[in-house]
């Protein structure tokens, strides 16, 4: 230790010199004229700089780009906390504090702590965490199916696709020893047995209870000791394979005709679910949209706002050749009209005051080569219609303040809630551009001609809801019926808000009467095909005594007739009576 040092620690009075440089943290002391006083090794290690260069000096000449921060420390006497600072062999954290004596600051504290470890400790944890989401990311997004167990056979994770393909919920195979799965027949064998058997990746086909059948391939994982840690089971999917290889043993040659048949009838079944279809007008439509989809002739979708004319357009658009191609939707009643030709035709350079310098492509042209969704056409003015017939005969227009030809190659699908024909009369719509439009219409029912549809509609939401909010709401079958009788001016999306409102609102699990909002009201028809509106009150006392009625004729006793609608037999009693039923 310097003599300098030696007689700074003495100026520090013995022990408390001892306790400032045993301190692993830079402390640093300056008086009220902000004079160094203190500087201790910990300090003059992290900065650095010998302690007696700099105990004496005053801190504006050790470091003028700090000094500003301690000055108003010492003027105020507000303490500066957790202040970062990066310096070329160290990262640190600084926190200023006055020394107050007898209401009178005399001083300022500096505490310099180094995060240098810390700082490359969060760093190389942030890559960890990363690893991680990329790892997730890449195992749930994978095609194959894939299940993983550990050294014992013990299920520990499987993918969404696995879930998918095997028709298995993780819920029910997590934890769960394939042993055991395998002895309740779940599954015929196991990849996973024979690896742990054989420690060797193996490859087998396995038979899945309810009749899947899946290639898999068991990998095995090792420690360090040679020891199995791991096995992970790749599944494809080969039922449909299999089914197709037998129709072709069958019959060697398909005609075209035979073959677009099957696709359709695939796609129509993949329609029919994915927008929850039951009633037969709606399988109608879908069934019209599935034919139609295959071709690039114009459609017309009509029905009332809420029906689902988006959905079933871009049904069409992912049925079609143009599938991996853009789909375009343009909505002609929101936007403004001195913006919509611009919007749609796009606009050369200095078109109008404010245009970008360059130019503009219009929404027309990047739909090209895809399909050109033009929702609420009616709402579109006369002019427009002139320069939108010319992309449907010509494939061509001329951007706003242009005048070369842009050609495109489009898919026209128009959709409105008006009354087209109606407006033609008016003068309102042009005829010509209408039969362009309407070379193949589709006219999808209102939710209130079609309530067939609604019970279906609600399990999907409800089960999308659990699935997304972790919950297990259901409706009372008092509930569904009140819905099931509702108008729905609003058709689908109102529906879909109703539940959403009741989903949310409700506090119980079960989803009751007194959720039902007030909307509900008005619009309850007395029965499922349309009448005269009844109010909600009247519309449930109707629907309780039909469930009664039921319930004491297919009931062998009256006890039985309790259990059936979930009530305690003197309220069976009470009610029977006050619907005269007894």
């Amino acid at each position: 230790m310097a003599a300098s040092e030696l007689q700074f620690l003495m100026d520090l009075q013995g022990p408390m010199a001892a306790i400032i440089n045993a301190s692993h943290n830079g402390i640093m002391i300056l008086d009220d004229r902000g004079i160094v006083t203190c500087y201790n090794l910990a300090a003059s290690r992290i900065f650095n700089e010998p302690t007696e260069t700099i105990v004496g000096q005053h801190f504006s000449r050790v470091r003028p780009e700090a000094w500003p921060d301690l000055k108003r420390v010492l003027e105020t006497g507000e303490p500066q906390l957790g202040r970062k600072i990066t310096l070329p062999q160290a990262t640190i954290i600084v926190n200023r504090s006055p020394i107050v004596l007898a209401g009178k600051i005399v001083g300022a504290l500096s505490i310099f702590q180094d995060i240098s470890a810390y700082e490359s400790i969060i760093s190389k944890l942030q890559g960890y965490q990363t690893l991680h989401r990329e790892l997730e990311a890449i195992f749930e997004s994978s095609e194959d199916g894939l299940y993983i167990a550990d050294g014992k056979a013990v299920t520990i994770r499987v993918n969404s696709a696995y879930e998918r393909i095997t028709g298995l919920s993780r819920a029910n195979l997590l934890g769960r020893n394939m042993q055991t799965l395998v002895s309740e027949q779940v599954f015929d064998c196991s990849a996973t047995l024979e690896v742990l058997a054989k420690r060797r990746q193996v490859n087998m086909l396995q038979h899945i209870r309810g009749g899947k059948q899946v290639m898999v391939t068991g990998t095995p994982i090792f420690n360090d000791d040679d020891d199995i840690v791991l096995i992970v089971t790749n599944v494809r999917d080969i039922t449909e394979l299999n089914h197709l290889r037998a129709e072709l043993d069958d019959s060697r040659l398909l005609s075209n005709r035979y073959y677009q048949s099957i696709l359709e009838q695939e796609e129509l079944g993949q329609m029919l679910k994915d927008m929850v279809v039951k009633s037969k007008s709606m399988v109608q439509v879908v069934h019209r949209a599935v034919k139609v989809a295959a071709s690039d002739i114009s459609v017309l979708l009509s029905g009332e706002s809420g029906t689902g004319k988006t959905m079933l357009a871009k049904a069409i658009h992912q049925m079609s050749r143009r599938k991996d191609r853009p789909f375009v939707k343009i909505n002609c009643g929101t936007i403004p009209e001195s913006l919509i030709e611009s919007e749609l035709f796009g606009y050369e350079k200095g078109a109008f005051t404010g245009a970008r310098g360059e130019g503009k492509a219009g929404l027309i042209e990047a739909a090209h080569s895809g399909t050109l969704f033009l929702d609420e056409i009616g709402e579109l003015k006369p002019d427009l219609q002139v320069k939108l017939l010319e992309v449907i005969e010509e494939r061509t227009f001329t951007r706003v303040g242009g005048t070369k030809p842009v050609t495109v190659d489009v898919r026209i699908i128009a959709a409105t809630h008006r009354d087209l024909p109606e407006m033609m009369k008016n003068h309102q719509f042009r005829e010509d551009l209408f039969y362009r439009l309407n070379v193949v219409p589709i006219e999808i029912p209102p939710l209130r001609a079609r309530r067939e549809d609604v019970p279906p509609l609600v399990q999907k939401f409800l089960e999308e809801f659990n699935k997304k909010n972790a919950t297990n709401k259901r409706l009372t079958p008092t509930v569904l019926n009140t819905l099931q009788s509702f108008s729905y001016p609003g058709n689908v999306r109102q529906l879909l808000n109703i539940l959403e409102q009741m989903a949310v609102m409700s506090e119980n699990e079960t989803i009751g009467a007194e959720d039902l909002p007030l909307e509900l009201d008005s619009g309850i028809s007395t029965d499922a095909g349309g009448g005269l509106p009844l109010s909600l009150k009247d519309a449930l006392d109707r629907l309780e005594k039909q469930m009664i009625q039921e319930a004491l004729k297919n009931a062998p006793t009256e006890m039985a007739a309790a259990r059936a609608l979930d009530i305690h037999t003197t309220t069976l009693w009470r009610k029977a009576s006050k619907h005269g039923l007894k």
